[in-house]
């Protein structure tokens, strides 16, 4: 049997990271988010699997279509290629250990301890390949008191604080409606393989990176670590409102609601004067922000009673004929379906896919102008590149 080989077989796109070659260990969101903007930007990723069932969210997360993998699956694995071990056997080990030589990056989220039990932590690793970078994404880290509790995204968001700002204020706590925790994750974890990998090629010498989703979490707390720390006071949910500046959120309008962003005494001033409400520049409750900020209340009352008067729509586009930052709430069928703007700017691409035929994926935000993002494989079948990548 051939040596097992981590390298493609087949040239690809001429991305920012060719050359990279990763093999990936995750499963579900956090970390497959992580390996997929690495794919994007032109890294070979070998997605291993387990032979049974494969990746979490092949057969049990949301909808499905034509064939058994989910949507979700399908949104997160473009670009990958796809290969089946059992992890739990010496024959499974050996193999992976065998790619090892010739990859640049493993990427694993399993809980602490569990790759060190599989013989797959970064000690056993980086002895088969010096110049190897190790990645790990776990719920709450490696070490801590936490360390060993379930990582999932609401659990994280709900214990690093965000719950506790999130929705209107004196509601239930509410959940971000966007994944931030594995999102964010996936996002630090991608940084720092760059960084160690741009280490590796300079040294020779590998290293281990780790993250999780509470602290990745955390890490986005900027405002409400800087107000908590200035006023000793645990920041409170705000609704759409900013807890930096006002007028810095929703409204509504006669037909629904705007955002705004007079966030600074120029646009402060230029929104009053638009709306016709001038009388509000020399109300002594308004006359700067800290005083926008405390008398929020009253002053969303005021801009709401005169935003009644017209619809959304006309009264963006006098906001911003007027230079004041605004825009309508969208929801995700006026996103995808009809905003010109992620049309011409590119953002929704589609897969052919062997079972699935077209599937319609989110495009890469990242343009670079020498070397951009693609997408050039479908998400892969279970084992698909058994063959290709194992040689046998």
């Amino acid at each position: 049997m051939p040596i097992p080989s981590s390298r493609p077989t087949e040239p690809a796109d001429a991305g920012a990271l060719t050359g990279m070659t990763v093999l990936d260990l995750t499963q579900v969101m956090a970390g497959p988010f992580c390996t997929m903007v690495l794919a994007d930007l032109g890294a070979d990723v070998i997605k291993v699997e387990n032979p049974n069932d494969g990746d979490q969210t092949r057969r049990s997360w949301g909808t499905t279509g034509k064939g058994q993998d989910s949507r979700a699956f399908l949104s997160l694995n473009r670009n990958k290629r796809s290969v089946t071990l059992d992890l739990k056997t010496r024959e499974g080990i050996d193999t992976f250990h065998k790619l090892v030589r010739t990859a640049d990056v493993v990427v694993e989220n399993w809980r602490p301890g569990v790759a060190k039990r599989l013989g797959l932590d970064f000690e056993t690793l980086i002895a088969i390949n010096p110049r190897l970078v190790v990645a790990s994404i776990s719920g709450f880290g490696q070490t801590g008191p936490y360390a060993n509790r379930p990582g999932y995204d609401l659990i994280a968001q709900a214990m690093a604080g965000v719950m506790s700002i999130t929705g209107e204020p004196g509601g239930r706590p509410v959940k971000s409606g966007l994944p931030v925790a594995d999102l964010g994750a996936g996002l630090f974890c991608a940084v720092g393989i760059l960084a160690a990998w741009n280490s590796s090629k300079e040294t020779g010498q590998g290293q281990y990176i780790e993250t999780s989703l509470f602290e990745s979490t955390l890490a986005f707390s900027v405002w409400e670590s800087t107000e908590f720390w200035t006023t000793g006071s645990a920041p409170v949910a705000l609704g759409s409102a900013n807890r930096m500046s006002a007028p810095y959120q929703a409204l509504a309008t006669q037909d629904g609601f705007i955002t705004i962003g007079a966030n600074n005494e120029r646009l402060w001033q230029r929104l009053c004067t638009v709306v016709g409400l001038e009388h509000l520049l020399v109300d002594p409750r308004f006359s700067d922000n800290p005083g926008r900020m405390a008398n929020r209340a009253a002053l969303v009352a005021e801009l709401e009673a005169r935003f009644a008067e017209k619809t959304t729509t006309d009264w963006v586009d006098t906001l911003l004929a007027a230079g004041v930052p605004a825009g309508p709430i969208q929801n995700y069928q006026q996103v995808l379906e009809d905003d010109p703007h992620v049309k011409e700017r590119d953002m929704i691409k589609f897969v052919e896919h062997p079972v699935e035929g077209q599937v319609a994926v989110l495009n890469s935000p990242l343009r670079l102008s020498r070397t951009p993002p693609s997408i050039r494989r479908h998400p892969p079948l279970l084992g698909e590149h058994n063959e290709e990548v194992l040689g046998s």
